[in-house]
């Protein structure tokens, strides 16, 4: 194995480098609810953002993050991302995967026509990829 402070080029790509875009690559996991709130104690305490990042060992920019996540929410838990509103309540779709297992045979018209009984009117096409999403159609 090659150590990373070798220098080693191959064909003018360095083991420094090959590091450095391995890392750019590689995505950061999301801190623990016990560490994100030891942040926050620890910044109540009177704890400075350096101070807290060189203790807890986390970049200061994450710290700063959590800090103003946790004025501005009042909370350091994940909050729910944004995007559009699913059309099928998991509910529905649940109801729907169960006809299915239930009638194999059902056409996604009857299906549309189900939905529309339980109140969540639906498109065909929403319907079949609900189903396919659900690994049935």
């Amino acid at each position: 194995m090659i150590e990373k402070g070798t220098h080693l080029s191959i064909q003018g790509i360095t083991v420094e480098s090959a590091y450095q875009s391995i890392n750019q690559a590689m995505k950061s996991k999301e801190l623990s609810v016990d560490l994100r709130e030891r942040i926050v104690s620890r910044h109540r305490s009177g704890e400075g953002y350096r101070t807290i990042s060189a203790a807890l060992k986390v970049p200061m920019s994450t710290v700063t993050s959590i800090i103003w996540k946790w004025k501005k929410f009042g909370t350091t838990r994940t909050l729910p991302r944004v995007g559009r509103p699913a059309r099928l309540s998991d509910r529905g779709r649940r109801a729907l995967v169960g006809e299915v297992t239930r009638n194999p045979m059902v056409i996604l018209t009857e299906l549309q026509r189900c939905s529309m009984k339980r109140g969540e009117p639906s498109r065909r096409t929403t319907i079949s990829a609900a189903l396919h999403k659900s690994g049935l159609f």
